[in-house]
């Protein structure tokens, strides 16, 4: 045997050694499994009892707005349980048109869900995106000074009073945080469509409690201050 052919027998022996060993390491690297530790959280980390500023003040600067608490359950800091309880306040008097004027006060309800959207699901902030069914039912005043007779002389007063109630679904985007302790503060933006127009007999009222001005849709929000145990 020349020494070409040793020297080629020897490098046909390396390659095919290095190419058994390439393969013996592919398939031991295939085996490797990467486990992610377990999340260990418990299913229950507490409660949130909070109230919305924003009505509130709404309602001293503007002749309508709502006074709202609500009830928060933490599920692994994922999952978020809502209620929601308020009432709502509105005396309007159109001075400039019609001269007509609407009162109602009555209490209101929502229900629904929001889900913590970040990835570090056990940090200080959060935000959420969620959904609310909500409720009304109540009384809906609407009177007029009255108008002149100019044939027969007198006044015609007109005015009704009667129950309604409504039905509305709202979807949520929330952001709050950890501010000190237990507390903790937040603001939501709320896109809210009615499915049951208010059951009245003068028909779209002026003001639905909890749901705003008497629209098919409208845009809300919140402020919120929350104590979270």
């Amino acid at each position: 045997m020349t020494r070409l052919q040793s020297m080629s027998s020897y490098i046909s022996a390396l390659l095919i050694s290095l190419s058994l060993l390439l393969a013996a390491t592919s398939a031991n690297a295939q085996k490797i499994v990467i486990q992610s530790e377990p999340d260990t959280v418990p299913l229950f980390r507490g409660i949130a009892v909070g109230a919305d500023l924003f009505g509130a003040i709404q309602r001293q600067v503007s002749d309508y707005g709502q006074y709202e608490a609500n009830l928060r359950v933490n599920l692994r800091d994922k999952y978020f349980p809502v209620f929601e309880l308020g009432i709502g306040d509105a005396d309007h008097q159109d001075d400039a048109v019609t001269g007509i004027s609407v009162k109602t006060r009555a209490p209101y309800g929502r229900i629904g869900c929001d889900f913590n959207v970040l990835r570090d699901k056990h940090g200080d902030y959060r935000a959420y995106v969620g959904f609310r069914y909500a409720y009304s039912s109540f009384d809906f005043k609407l009177s007029h000074p009255g108008v002149e007779d100019p044939i027969w002389g007198g006044v015609a007063e007109y005015g009704t009073d009667e129950t309604c109630n409504s039905h509305w679904l709202e979807g949520v985007f929330a952001v709050d945080a950890k501010v000190l302790g237990p507390l903790r503060l937040g603001w939501s933006v709320r896109y809210r469509r009615r499915i049951v127009a208010p059951d009245c007999s003068v028909g779209d009222v002026w003001y639905i409690p909890g749901f705003g001005r008497s629209k098919k849709t409208c845009i809300g929000g919140t402020f919120n201050i929350a104590f979270e145990i």
